[in-house]
């Protein structure tokens, strides 16, 4: 099969790539798409054959569920229930947070493809900010179905070159959006409604709570308002009850080690080392532990979270492609933006000392 890409460098080719794109989503092809958070591997949600490409293409097991994106909060009734305890919540987060990378999961709608929710009786929704992605939904007008753009496991990608360079001649279509903005995926969340009603007995209105079942872009500090934050746990399920749950994931084809304490590190001989660093500051104790054959800098000298988490799938793709024998990575601060880079970097650290 051959990948196309379409570009969407102007006003006109980008009118001809959204095209394309809809019509082939109406064919029932599964495609590459960019979002805000890292490039989704896109098909009609309703479509189980179309849903079955995805699947194939990736080499992802069924048990493993999808993300749906909704074309606008309105879509929302066609794919979840919103049951009344969760209605005011609910219609708070997606004012605050749609469209933009949080997800949601809810009770699932009946019609909703088995495939989609590995036959869980939950769904996962969630409504892209990326301008190209929303132009495509809005005219194709049914949910997608859209995980990461990437071989099961791998490193997500966020470009369209990194998608090719995973999915070529599996994929009929990527549309080029340029880079991701943010760099990493969506939070997902599961609600819970108050304990023991919504008011108390001096009618004041009660907190829902709010799980993060994984971190991502919109982190706990931004969700405090709206509710009790539960902080996401590490899960050891072999089978998930939410996507990106597995306990190995995000993880670079070479081994990856993250090196919590630079005293622990000894080099061993003839071995190449890349090292990815959060600020590149010797004072960290990580540059000078040896001769560093590859050095990734995700936030140059100032750590700032949001430029690490942008750089972050892109630095570690660079590192993997190097040519080093061992990726090791630099702790990040467990806060924020690096609550989430730091839940991947101990994903693919997990995969890598599982294959050996």
């Amino acid at each position: 099969m051959n990948t196309e890409i379409a570009t969407t460098e102007s006003p006109e080719s980008t009118d001809i790539a959204v095209r394309t794109a809809v019509q082939m989503l109406n064919a029932g092809e599964a495609i590459g798409l960019p979002t805000e958070t890292v490039y989704g591997l896109a098909a009609d949600a309703f479509n189980e054959e179309a849903v079955g490409k995805i699947f194939e293409a990736k080499g992802r097991p069924k048990f493993d569920p999808l993300i749906v994106h909704l074309p606008s909060k309105a879509a929302l009734a066609d794919i979840a229930v919103v049951t009344e305890e969760l209605e005011t919540i609910v219609n708070v987060l997606t004012t605050q947070f749609w469209p933009g990378p949080l997800t949601i999961l809810l009770p699932r709608k009946p019609g909703v493809p088995d495939i989609v929710t590995a036959g869980l009786d939950t769904v996962a929704v969630r409504m892209s900010e990326h301008p190209v992605f929303r132009k495509i939904i809005k005219d194709f007008g049914r949910p997608l179905a859209a995980p990461s753009a990437n071989r099961f496991g791998r490193i997500s990608p966020t470009s369209a070159a990194a998608v090719l360079e995973e999915l070529g001649g599996l994929i009929p279509l990527i549309v080029d959006g340029g880079a991701c903005g943010r760099g990493l995926e969506s939070t997902i969340v599961r609600l819970e409604p108050p304990e023991d009603g919504n008011v108390t007995a001096r009618g004041k209105k009660k907190k829902a709570r709010i799980e993060i079942v994984r971190a991502g872009s919109i982190t706990a500090e931004d969700l405090k308002n709206f509710g009790i934050v539960i902080r996401p746990k590490r899960s050891a399920r072999a089978v998930p009850g939410a996507p990106g749950q597995l306990a190995s994931h995000y993880a670079p084809g070479t081994r990856l080690r993250v090196l919590d304490d630079p005293g622990d590190f000894t080099p061993e001989n003839g071995k190449r080392y890349g090292l990815l660093s959060f600020r590149g500051e010797a004072e960290d104790g990580y540059l000078s532990l040896t001769h560093w054959s590859e050095v990734a800098v995700l936030s140059p000298g100032s750590g700032k979270m949001v430029e690490a988490a942008i750089r972050f799938f892109f630095l570690l793709r660079q590192l993997d492609h190097s040519g080093v024998d061992e990726i090791i990575a630099e702790p990040i601060p467990d806060r924020g933006l690096g609550m989430a880079m730091m839940d991947r970097l101990r994903r693919a650290s997990t995969q890598a000392a599982d294959g050996e």
